[in-house]
């Protein structure tokens, strides 16, 4: 039989200040409305009505997966060394990787994810290509040993996610799948209310070729994204590959010219009354096998990290002392009369340009009318470059935008990189075997729940959408010991469960304000205000926590106008 919860039955300590370990407003506003605790650095504990809010979020992941016949079950948290040795993935995981030893010695990890638990788990199981495409998932608590964790959820070293994995006997299948997870993740973010975007994305330590993280727009969020309003495209500027505003420098005979106290972009455009766009900027690095290398790109853009390593490798920008060691002028680098033995890198997006302003390799001057192919080559093209606010959309050619995201899922085509790793094979049609072609799918779930506050609060407190909030209706009763609020408030409520509604009653006894104050703390989506003088007038007071509309409704007719709203809201 429904019923309906007590307020005062509820664990949820709620808090007046902003706790000053949180930054981010969800982060503020799930401490202080009493549905997470921190325990430890990046451990939190989800309280009763975060967890309500958790088991929606994974039931309805659990109904996309049902949608695509995708499994669920589960596997072992810890993960044996030896699958990630088998993997190459024991040690170039790097530090994340919580690892530890039993008393026999023998190590383990704490899985991250779970790529090689299912591959080997699969191996001598699914032998015929019959059995396949087999798509498998769970819902686990995952570890990563951040350096840093920050921002609550966003990034602890304990987190709940849903990992899924798919084995196909061929790339068409195996991006068969791909797009079935996809659209499924797209259904998800709408589902649990958040305004997302499928960008394309850097596959990171996960591998594979192919890669789409779904981001949910937040000014908060860590990572940035480019997308464009007239096509529809949208890639991490990780991985973006964009076009420019090519701006060129003047033609002419090559020229050195004089340009005292120059050493940066922003000086040497003012210097010589250009935009920035029309300067080449000079980045010196030592790469991963520590080979000096200089690297150019358009003087209004900056190096990318990430690009970056999958270029250099384990590089690092060059020191005063090592600038020093290899000959080099620190901001009058130039492509023309490096040192012997400097390597030469530029962004693709330079290579139409012919015309470059370069420092000249001495202190206080730079080349003007510099042309390539004719004072200098450029011995390597590279992407490396991070996309900016109006940068070319490489799909129509509009300008793009730039925002900031919250990393929620993605999704991977891996192909055969694990189960060649792993020796994961099976028998094809002409009985011949052949490694399985694969797909990973994940979903953060924490970081899902806080995404969703992120979008969705005001200064007053969260937010919730009904899909996934603790509690439909709040019923607050202004005065528990009155004859005739408390039997009203005690009514409806019931008759709201009957109905099927999730209700939560304000039965403290607390001044109205408080019971006012944390009803918008904590957000959930209707709010039913008993009072005396209404119910007296057979009335009651709802307010839809989203718009702040209040509506004075009929005690008979409140059931069936709040049974109206919340059904169609509901995932």
């Amino acid at each position: 039989m429904n019923t309906y919860k007590l307020m005062s039955k509820l664990y949820a300590p709620t808090l007046k200040e902003d706790p000053t370990e949180a930054v981010l407003a969800s982060h503020k506003l799930l401490l202080r409305a009493g549905m997470i605790r921190r325990g430890s650095v990046g451990l939190y504990s989800y309280l009763p009505l975060a967890w309500r809010s958790i088991l929606k979020i994974e039931n309805i992941i659990r109904d996309e997966m049902d949608k695509i016949d995708c499994e669920e079950m589960m596997t072992p948290i810890l993960t044996d060394a030896e699958l990630w040795r088998k993997s190459g993935r024991w040690n170039a995981y790097g530090p994340e990787l919580m690892r530890l030893k039993d008393r026999y010695g023998h190590e383990y990890a704490l899985g991250p994810t779970h790529e090689e638990t299912y591959t080997d788990l699969v191996t001598n199981e699914l032998k015929s290509y019959k059995q396949l495409p087999m798509m498998l998932y769970h819902i686990q608590d995952k570890f990563r040993d951040e350096r840093r964790p920050r921002f609550g959820l966003m990034r602890s070293r304990e987190f709940i996610m849903k990992d899924a994995y798919s084995f196909s006997a061929n790339v068409e299948s195996m991006r068969e799948c791909y797009e079935l997870q996809k659209q499924a993740y797209a259904n998800y973010c709408r589902r649990i209310g958040l305004r997302a975007l499928p960008v394309v994305a850097d596959s990171g330590q996960i591998g594979g070729d192919t890669s789409v993280e779904f981001m949910a727009l937040a000014d908060a969020g860590e990572a940035e994204i480019c997308y464009c309003d007239a096509c529809g495209f949208a890639a991490d500027t990780e991985a973006a590959t964009v076009g420019i505003n090519l701006v060129e420098g003047e033609a002419g005979e090559l020229e050195k010219v004089e340009t005292p106290d120059c050493g940066t972009i922003a000086d040497l455009a003012a210097f010589l009354k250009v935009p920035e766009a029309g300067t080449r900027k000079a980045l010196a690095l030592v790469d991963g096998d520590k080979r000096p290398c200089v690297v150019f790109v358009p003087g209004d853009h900056d190096l990318n990290d990430v690009k970056a390593g999958h270029v250099f490798g384990d590089y690092h920008m060059m020191t005063d002392e090592e600038l020093k060691e290899y000959g080099l002028v620190k901001g009058f680098i130039g492509p023309i009369g490096l040192p012997e033995g400097v390597q030469v890198y530029a962004d693709a997006t330079l290579k139409p340009s012919e015309w470059w302003a370069i420092g000249a390799n001495e202190e206080n001057f730079h080349y003007i009318h510099a042309k390539q192919g004719r004072d200098f080559e450029i011995q390597n093209w590279v992407d490396v470059i991070s996309a900016k606010e109006g940068d070319v959309c490489p799909k129509c050619g509009a300008p793009l935008k730039i925002a900031r995201g919250i990393e929620v899922g993605q999704v991977f085509q891996l192909g055969t990189k694990y189960s060649e790793a792993m020796g994961a094979t099976f028998t094809d049609e002409d009985g011949k075997e052949k490694p399985f072609q694969m797909g990973c799918y994940g979903i953060g779930v924490g970081r899902s729940l806080q995404a969703v506050v992120e979008q969705h609060h005001d200064e007053h407190g969260i937010i919730w959408p009904v899909s996934v909030a603790p509690f439909e209706v709040e019923v607050l009763a202004l005065d528990t010991k009155d004859d005739v609020v408390w039997p009203v408030a005690k009514q409806i409520a019931g008759k709201l469960a009957e109905r099927g509604i999730e209700v939560i009653v304000d039965d403290r006894k607390e001044r109205p304000g408080v019971k006012f104050n944390e009803a918008d703390l904590m957000g959930f989506p209707y709010q039913v205000v008993c009072g005396k003088r209404g119910v007296k007038g057979g009335t009651v007071e709802v307010k839809e926590r989203a718009t702040g509309e209040r509506m004075d409704i009929a005690i008979d007719d409140v059931v069936d106008e709040l049974v109206e709203r919340i059904v169609p809201q509901r995932a």
